[in-house]
């Protein structure tokens, strides 16, 4: 009986000695304590070493898919021996198919061969007689170059960076607010009006950093900050601002918190520009129908975009509302009809009442672009685009048409010409004008009964006293 074990030095091909070792498995580990225990047991035939990392890649990745890789070919050619029916012990189930349909080895595989493998293992570095720190730095290199292939993917294509760059992208947006408020708040005590006179936060920014003291601003030119009529306002107001004196301490660290909040403005832009064009690499379809930060939250929220794709898209609908989704259910109200999808473009320049079906419509299409941008080998956004222009028609006929649907045959538009058209040809009838109330044929026992025909003197009779 032979046992085929794989390294990342090459393949061994080991000789069982005692073939009743693999029926006592509990106790086969104390017959792999030491070297000597373990070469009374094993016994090494054949070594088919590798020549580089590249071979043993090519062997690694093909024992991975269960194919035969041409050092194994090479050496279970040697092994073959037709007046012989050798048994093959093998790891993995699916070479040991792939063995048995090639040679005339038959392979077994199960938990008494993994637990062989196992103790075979523990002293591989003595039954191979190779040093143990090369067999180390083969196992190593052959672990990374392994990594590295099974990513299957060009560096241009790994959507790792993208969930780095939209997580860093709302840290520094968080961080930018937070110090913004700090920096208005601190030199408000110095000049409170200019936070109203000015609203854009960087050029507030740009604004104290060039002033410092409030009295300086009438000298100076601020032209290439803020527009004139603006420019105006700050100096007229720090004139007759109420603010309180500060010291030159404090302005300069103003001043410095500022030049912080400018740099991580420009650092925002900058990285912006880069899950701009990284997310045009990786999900090119899924970028045109949506944008590039809604996008890359979708990818972020699931994983990757492998991840994504697997998602249907009523998934992708409310992806980010998982909250209000599990709320709703518990409650037993209404789900929720869209999450991080909301702020598309798409979705946006739409009335309030068709966000839900518009958001749905959209789901759809992304979800069958992430599969392309996942799955597919085409770099561009030809799908995307299609896709896009086909929505926004949809769309378009939505706003116009509010009341009718996109496909259907119009009853409820041809009911309602249709009442307008009786009740204009209608006429007056003036005995349903009337609001008294009209005895029937029933109170006197109906049209053909017996007491239609009476006399009024048979019932003054009975009213005699």
């Amino acid at each position: 009986m032979l046992v085929l074990f794989e390294t990342s030095a090459g393949y061994a091909i080991f000789k069982l000695l005692d073939e009743k070792k693999l029926q006592e498995t509990k106790n086969l580990y104390a017959d792999f304590e030491s070297p000597e225990k373990a070469a009374n047991v094993l016994k090494l035939t054949q070594f088919e070493k590798f020549e580089d990392t590249t071979q043993a890649l090519a062997a690694a990745t093909a024992t991975v898919e269960g194919k035969i890789s041409k050092p194994l070919k090479k050496l279970l050619k040697r092994l073959v021996d037709p007046d012989v029916q050798e048994k093959l012990l093998v790891a993995d189930s699916t070479l040991g198919k792939a063995i048995k349909e090639k040679f005339s080895f038959d392979c077994i595989c199960n938990s008494s061969v993994q637990d062989l493998m196992r103790v075979i293992r523990s002293q591989a570095d003595s039954l191979l007689q190779i040093d143990e720190k090369e067999l180390a730095a083969m196992r190593i290199g052959l672990a990374h170059s392994l990594s590295r292939y099974k990513l299957k993917f060009s560096p241009d294509k790994v959507d790792t960076m993208i969930v780095q760059a939209i997580s860093l992208l709302d840290d520094l947006d968080k961080e930018t607010n937070n110090y913004i408020m700090r920096c208005k708040e601190w030199y408000g005590w110095h000049f409170p009006e200019l936070a109203k006179i000015i609203q854009d936060n960087i050029a507030f920014c740009k604004t104290v950093q060039r002033i410092g003291y409030r009295t300086t601003a009438v000298e100076l030119d601020l032209s290439d900050i803020l527009p004139s009529d603006v420019e105006a306002q700050v100096k007229e107001a720090a004139e007759i601002s109420m603010g309180t004196e500060i010291s030159e301490e404090d302005i300069t660290n103003i001043r410095h918190l500022c030049a912080q909040v400018i740099e991580i403005s420009d650092y925002r832009a900058q990285l912006f520009e880069y899950l701009k064009n990284r997310m045009m690499a990786v999900a090119p379809n899924l970028t045109v129908l949506v944008g590039e930060l809604v996008g890359a939250r979708l990818i972020a929220h699931a994983g990757s975009l492998l991840n994504l794709a697997k998602h249907p898209s009523s998934t992708v609908q409310i992806l980010g509302a998982e909250k209000a989704l599990f709320r709703a259910m518990k409650t037993k109200h209404d789900t929720p009809k869209y999450g991080l999808i909301y702020h598309a473009s798409l979705v946006g320049q739409t009335s309030a009442k068709l966000k839900g079906k518009v958001s749905r419509m959209l789901a759809a299409k992304a979800a069958l672009a992430i599969r392309v941008d996942a799955l597919g080998e085409d770099t561009q956004a030809t799908i995307g685009i299609e896709q896009r222009a086909d929505l926004e028609r949809k769309f378009a006929l939505l706003e116009q048409n509010a009341s009718k649907r996109i496909s259907g045959t119009g009853k409820m538009q041809a009911k309602f010409e249709k009442y307008q058209k009786n009740t204009e040809k209608g006429q007056f009838n003036q005995d349903q004008a009337s609001t008294l109330p009209q005895k029937r044929h029933s109170d006197f026992g109906g049209r053909g009964g017996a007491n239609k025909r009476f006399k009024s003197s048979n019932m003054n009779k009975s009213f005699v006293v």
